[in-house]
């Protein structure tokens, strides 16, 4: 093969009729409907981001000055940049509802190569997502504990780098266990236990939000900006965690009773209903509570402490676990999906594909929970938080880019949602999510970097040879009933 026959098939486009055909026969459980779909972006959406997240960029870290109650700018920031995501996504999944989600998006619109990048980069991105929201959970319910007299020694919560004595967050290892479990017991309990999970996690806010509300101090609230409008750039590119999950969500469109129909109304119900409710939780945070004083870890459970309530706190950690645990779910089904996507297309080995009698593909789902549990045991969660949103970050940019190249080299394809104002809404996609990436410190970049050079040399040394997208593939032999070239 010459340089050009090369250059060539790294960037092969997939056919959207391809992707039809496999849909149908997935093996796959199609059991979602359109409200069970929004809860999942709702469970993936908030979480952590209400519970831990804001707390943390209020208060500040060793690293970063608190943003204090302009935490609320920080979020407002980054579900402007995200909003631009999700309408891109929103007229991906209405045409293309398949597993793959970004992953698919940019084999279909940009090549393979972009297809595979996004696709590993999601594969970590998830992982990393399921070990924060891990060890957020870690610290509400040893704030828990606390609570009820007891407490967890140090080594046995929090990692070495946290600076309190730490070796290994054993609660965060095993709720990475627990929904890893949950998950495997398949699709449709999965959908139903996301369902009424969700709905508790909606009613614990409001009743945050209602309740708090008789508990602000205006004179928290100044100064509204402490440490500048720098430092609240920051916090949104942290905060972007908490303001995606409807990718996640896509993964699942296979399994969507009418992915086209249902995939972008799910989508956009989903963050408008997580915005509204962040809004109110940080302006009910951080005027409970100066911004100095709020715990980093358990922001909620300690602002109800400090205005005497710690009955209300105590039930609030307990909540909060399980509330956060459908941040997790989703997280974990959207890195499972992408895998079993990318191992269908021969990108990965088929064996990661094989899905059981539940119609769950077992094997990336222990896998994936199990990567999950290391990297929660042993990392603080700001480390993992950034490389979690430097990977979406990326994503986002390639699927704003993808609907601009798709919509004018296929204009005439089959799409139940158009987003409007093309090409500016998914141009400042494009625009706000590197922007936001640039905020993010070296040390992520660096390892981002180093995961994306690992995955170059799997391409080129598997992907790109087992691909079915090539014709001397073995595994596009044996799908089309083809003698193998190697043979």
């Amino acid at each position: 093969m010459n340089g050009k026959d090369k250059a060539q098939s790294i960037l092969r486009r997939k056919p959207i009729d391809d992707i039809e055909e496999e849909s149908k026969h997935s093996g796959l459980a199609k059991s979602l409907g359109l409200w069970q779909l929004t809860a999942i972006g709702v469970g993936g959406i908030i979480g952590v981001g209400i519970f831990s997240l804001a707390g943390l960029v209020a208060h500040g870290s060793a690293t970063e000055p608190g943003v204090g109650p302009a935490v609320l700018i920080s979020f407002l920031i980054a579900g402007l940049a995200s909003a631009a995501a999700a309408l891109s996504y929103a007229e991906f999944a209405g045409m293309i509802p398949r597993a793959g989600s970004a992953y698919t998006y940019g084999y279909v619109a940009l090549g393979e190569i972009i297809g595979w990048f996004i696709g590993w980069d999601l594969l970590l991105e998830y992982i990393a997502i399921v070990a924060v929201v891990a060890i957020g959970i870690s610290g509400y319910f040893s704030a828990f504990l606390a609570g009820i007299g007891l407490n967890l020694p140090d080594w046995a919560a929090s990692t070495a780098d946290e600076g309190r004595g730490g070796i290994v967050n054993i609660p965060a290892i095993a709720v990475c266990i627990l929904v890893t479990w949950i998950l495997s017991r398949g699709t449709r309990a999965f959908g139903r236990f996301e369902l009424v999970a969700v709905a508790i996690k909606v009613v614990l806010i409001l009743f945050i939000i209602g309740l708090g509300i008789f508990y602000i101090d205006t004179g928290n609230y100044n100064p509204f900006m402490p440490s500048g409008f720098g430092p609240v750039m920051a916090g949104a590119a942290t905060v972007f965690f908490a303001v995606f999950g409807y990718d996640a969500m896509s993964t699942a469109a296979e399994e969507s009773t009418d992915g086209k129909k249902h995939m972008p109304k799910a989508i956009i119900y989903s963050l408008i209903i997580a915005m509204l409710l962040y809004v109110a939780a940080t302006l009910v945070l951080t005027g409970m509570q100066n911004y100095k004083d709020i715990d980093p870890t358990a922001g909620f459970a300690s602002a109800f402490n400090g205005v005497g309530l710690p009955v209300i706190a105590t039930i609030i950690s307990v909540f909060a676990v399980l509330s956060i645990l459908t941040v997790m779910l989703t997280f974990l089904l959207g890195v499972t999906r992408v895998w079993f996507s990318m191992s269908r297309d021969g990108l990965l080995p088929g064996w990661f594909a094989k899905t059981d009698r539940h119609g769950t593909p077992q094997r990336v789902t222990w896998i994936a929970g199990i990567a999950s549990a290391f990297l929660a045991g042993v990392f603080p969660i700001k480390a993992v938080a950034d490389l979690t949103n430097i990977g979406i970050l990326a994503a986002f940019v390639v699927v704003c880019l993808s609907v601009i190249i798709f919509r004018y080299k296929k204009p005439d394809a089959p799409r139940t949602f158009r987003l409007p104002f093309m090409p500016v809404v998914p141009a400042f996609g494009m625009l706000a999510s590197g922007f936001l990436m640039l905020q993010l410190h070296w040390e992520t970049w660096l390892r981002f970097g180093v995961w994306l050079v690992i995955g170059l040399a799997i391409y080129f040394l598997y992907g790109r040879k087992h691909s079915l997208m090539n014709p001397n593939s073995p595994r596009h032999a044996k799908v089309n009933g083809l003698p193998s070239a190697e043979t």
